[in-house]
């Protein structure tokens, strides 16, 4: 019969395991003078095991773990990308790891936060930034806010915005949430936003804007971006550059010169911090000159005696974040870019694109491509014409038995059966490769013997779960 200690841990047992180290040479103490009798125990249920064993616990779990660290993430929709180790120590030095907001001695981290947001500015092409945010969606919520502050200050009412159905899904929620009603646009066949359809809809009179992607999350760079926000601008509409997929554009195309007036950027993806597992994230704002004046207060402003923080301005939409923001995150971007420089820059976006295409070719030899065309930094396969009636999510788990992490799938919601696929320009050739082998391989079992796909994942610790009983019947306790 296993024992209590077997029960409760999974390693442990109640003989005396040897230990090497001398008892120490210190007084006894009165424990009730340090403890009270409530919670004091002469039994403690706790594993009696050596330090080895705990060591190679530990190390057995870490094992499982999967990350950028240990293979390719071919994820789609978040960009997933190898980030520099320095970058991580510089965010680690004493200075700025230990640093408070309010210590006076913290002006060289100001510094840094005014020069970041100036290095924005030049990439984006846009006049002010804040980088208050947490994240894209709250950088979503705060530039909606901010358009919705100006028309108010213009004495305009405006209650709807206009979002493509290839946006991002955080678009129509982040608007909801500032108010906002949606107006959605159906893509054409080519995958961009109709014009006949969004002139109908800006027709409308109560539109605030357009919130837009560019490239969409088909991978897809709409041609027509020039004439899209022309459009809206001439119905006196604000448009807003969702930059989660800035990745492929680095130093190639700037939103501004695309006619935006407001952009989000995610650092966490673009700019090199991990991302994943909950956060942290960072979703800066950048504005056009007549914004600036909204954006979340306080900000910093340049003088003859160095960077002062800026508190009084009506017209902000107030303080959306707690001090400056995700400080940790801001200094590994600051980092990535000062390393990079320009021509680095565009080298990532160059890469990102010559990646995905790489992919993209090789893929749609076997598997379906809905939207046959150049794409950017990922692209959209489906589970259309695949044999034996296999669908994406059996291609997902199978895929995780080849040692990969999955792309992700079912979206965007305009392509059936979506697997998006995004590698991002940190992959070899090598492993983009060995990606394709996996795909092909998983294909000819498809066709083969289907089986063994769908009861996949077959090597991993959790088999695959009953996904319909597990949303009927969810166990919630113990």
């Amino acid at each position: 019969m296993k024992s209590n200690i077997e029960l409760i841990f999974e390693k442990g047992n109640e003989n005396y395991q040897p230990n090497f180290i001398p008892k120490m040479d210190i007084k006894e103490v009165d424990i009730n003078k340090i403890l009270s009798k409530n919670l004091q125990r002469k039994d403690l249920p706790i594993p009696n095991i050596p330090e080895i064993e705990i060591i190679r616990h530990f190390i057995k779990l870490s094992n499982k773990n999967y990350g950028v660290d240990t293979g390719i993430y071919p994820l789609g929709s978040c960009t997933m990308k190898y980030n520099p180790k320095v970058n991580e120590d510089i965010a680690r030095l004493p200075g700025i790891a230990n640093i408070h907001p309010l210590q006076e001695e913290n002006k060289g981290c100001l510094e840094l936060i005014y020069q970041l947001s100036k290095l924005l500015e030049e990439i984006t092409g846009m006049d002010g930034f804040t980088l208050q945010p947490a994240a894209g969606a709250h950088g979503e919520l705060a530039g909606l806010l901010i358009m919705k502050k100006y028309f108010e200050s213009k004495g305009i009412k405006k209650k709807k915005i206009v979002v493509p159905d290839s946006a991002h899904g955080t678009n129509p929620a982040s608007a909801k949430m500032a108010g906002f009603s949606i107006i959605e646009i159906k893509s054409n066949k080519n995958g961009e936003v109709p014009l006949d359809q969004l002139e109908f809809a800006m027709h409308e009179g109560d539109v605030a804007g357009i919130m837009l992607t560019n490239p969409n999350t088909l991978g897809i760079f709409d041609r027509e971006i020039k004439e899209i926000t022309r459009i809206v601008h001439e119905n006196g509409g604000l448009c807003y550059y969702d930059g989660a997929n800035l990745n492929p554009m680095l130093g190639i195309c700037r939103p501004r010169d695309m006619g935006f007036d407001i952009v989000h950027l995610n650092l966490h993806k673009t700019f090199s911090t991990p991302h994943g597992g909950g956060g942290p994230g960072s979703g800066p704002i950048g504005v056009v000159n007549e914004l600036i004046p909204f954006l979340p207060k306080p900000c910093l402003i340049s003088t003859e005696q160095g960077i002062v923080c800026q508190e009084n301005n009506d017209k902000s939409i107030g303080r959306i974040k707690a001090f400056w923001g995700n400080f940790g995150v801001i200094v590994r971007a600051y980092a990535y870019i000062l390393a990079l420089g320009a021509e680095g820059l565009k080298k990532v976006g160059q890469i990102a694109v010559l990646n995905a295409n790489y992919l993209r070719t090789q893929l749609q030899k076997k598997y379906y491509l809905p939207f046959n065309r150049i794409c950017q930094h990922e692209f959209v396969l489906s589970d259309k014409d695949m044999p034996n009636e296999v669908t994406t999510e059996d291609i997902a788990k199978r895929i995780l038995d080849y040692g990969i992490y999955a792309p992700t799938i079912y979206f965007p919601l305009i392509v059936s059966g979506a697997l998006m696929i995004e590698p991002t320009e940190t992959e070899s050739k090598h492993s983009l490769d060995y990606f394709v082998y996996v795909m092909n391989k998983i294909y000819e079992e498809a066709k083969e013997n289907p089986e063994i796909i769908k009861k996949a994942p077959l090597n991993m610790p959790i088999k695959r779960l009953d996904a319909v009983q597990a949303a009927r019947n969810p166990i919630l306790h113990d």
